[in-house]
């Protein structure tokens, strides 16, 4: 008897092209919500908006030439200006020699993520939120989403700051940043229509300061004990962003710059990798005899004992459930780029200034690319068959010059995590419950993710 294929919610396409008002209501709350069954197929699609004309590249020739495109295909302005209020100009939105020179300084912070030095820090943040799982009622679902933010945040805190995170500043920030997303995403949908968006700009900037204020204290304490005093604080993230030096002037990053690096670093460091968990550990709960497997695995490999980066490389099972949740959600579903000078792409002209987009959430659920494209199956990345596919049709951390500096590090938390919860819980899905995802600057389900933890005998 063959395991039962699981395919997890998505909104589920209509057959036609909705008219242009339709679609505004349907995008209001989610990009993803937007798509036609053909969004799926097609090689290359053209949207005609008021505000803006987009394109979204779907063959995975043309994906690769845009990520790999370099400055030829910067990130587009709206996409820069969406993400103003929470990281300003820093290495995540700077194009051209701007973010070379960026890249150049923030480059040296990474070494402190490296897997042996992050390993600890991981594991400790995970043994705490079982504690907090521990603690709460066993016999009611506990609401994960916040949950995960916490663990994320709080992997990232340790890394960053050399400090843990508390919950009231973590119920902070997940307050905060589901705040941020459906402002920025509200003003962000009435520029493409060619609507003022001034009020939605304007209150965006509230919960973006919320956030800043979590760690404004921390950066600007520790700048001027270094620059004012010439004390160095622990060799953490921050502290290597302070000491950074310009590759042509030498001039360090100012106290403002070094907060837009951090919040960069922060939002990308957690809020990413919390979506990820969150819709993996729902997806083990609805599939028990996956779930088993993995239990096994990681029984087999670590016993009782404190996971290791060593433990990690061997569980081929946990590390596919990571890329089969990036393959179905991941987390920063739509790239958008900027066209920069007249070119043709397939039967179409693009202007400068159009918005390219490449689509993570279409690519990757692509029939064309993937078999069963909906449905979750970790073990299709153990399916030679696939080996091509894995490589030209996932890319949920990007490619080419701008990919994610810490899909390394995001793929050691999240499978930490969902080792730790594993072994110690059974997870199973309340009666009635089905998440919806909704897709703005990150994929989250819209009314939380509640789900049932039972000690493992």
């Amino acid at each position: 008897m063959t395991d039962p294929i699981f395919t997890p919610p998505y909104p589920r396409p209509p057959r036609s092209k909705r008219g242009l008002f339709k679609r505004f209501l349907s995008g209001w709350h989610s990009w993803i919500h937007v798509l036609f069954d053909k969004s799926y197929t097609m090689k290359m699609g053209e949207i005609r908006l008021p505000g803006r004309t987009m394109y979204i590249a779907n063959e995975l020739p043309l994906v690769d030439k845009i990520l790999r495109g370099g400055t030829a295909f910067p990130k587009h302005s709206e996409l820069v200006r969406n993400l103003d209020p929470l990281i300003g100009n820093s290495v995540f939105s700077a194009n051209g020699a701007d973010w070379e020179s960026q890249r150049a300084m923030v480059n040296p912070a990474f070494a402190h993520t490296a897997l042996h030095r992050s390993m600890p820090l991981m594991v400790a943040a995970a043994d705490d939120l079982l504690a907090r799982i521990d603690a709460a009622d066993a016999g009611k679902p506990v609401d994960i989403d916040p949950m995960m933010t916490h663990v994320a945040a709080d992997i990232i805190f340790r890394t960053l700051f050399s400090q843990t995170l508390d919950a009231a500043r973590s119920n902070i920030i997940h307050t905060a940043f589901g705040r941020f997303q459906r402002l920025a995403h509200s003003a962000s949908m009435l520029r493409l229509y060619g609507v003022p968006a001034g009020w939605f700009e304007r209150r965006s900037k509230g919960p973006a300061r919320a956030i800043h204020d979590v760690f404004r204290p921390i950066v600007e304490a520790r700048y001027e004990d270094y620059h004012a005093r010439g004390e160095a604080g622990p060799r953490d993230i921050l502290q290597s962003l302070i000491e950074a030096k310009h590759p042509d002037t030498g001039a360090p990053f100012t106290c403002n710059q070094v907060m837009e690096q951090v919040s960069t670093i922060f939002l990308a460091g957690h809020e990413t990798s919390a979506s990820t968990m969150s819709w993996a550990l729902y997806m083990l709960a609805e599939c028990p005899h996956i779930q088993d497997r993995v239990r096994a695995e990681v029984a087999g490999l670590a016993g009782n004992e404190p996971l290791t980066g060593a433990m990690l490389k061997e569980m081929g099972q946990v590390r596919n459930i990571f890329r089969e949740t990036l393959r179905l959600y991941p987390p920063v579903s739509f790239l958008p780029r900027e066209v920069t000078c007249p070119m043709d792409m397939r039967d179409k002209h693009l202007e400068p200034g159009a918005m390219l987009v490449v689509a993570p959430w279409l690519t990757q659920r692509n029939k064309d690319n993937w078999a069963c494209p909906h449905a979750f199956d970790p073990d299709r990345f153990d399916d030679p068959a696939n080996a091509e596919m894995a490589k030209q049709a996932w890319f949920p951390f990007g490619r080419g010059p701008r990919v994610c500096v810490g899909a390394g590090f995001a793929q050691q938390e999240v499978m930490t995590v969902i080792a730790s919860v594993v072994r110690r819980f059974t997870l199973s899905v309340p009666p009635g419950f089905k998440p919806e995802p909704i897709s703005r600057l990150t994929i989250r389900p819209r009314t939380g993710m509640p789900l049932l933890f039972a000690r493992v005998n």
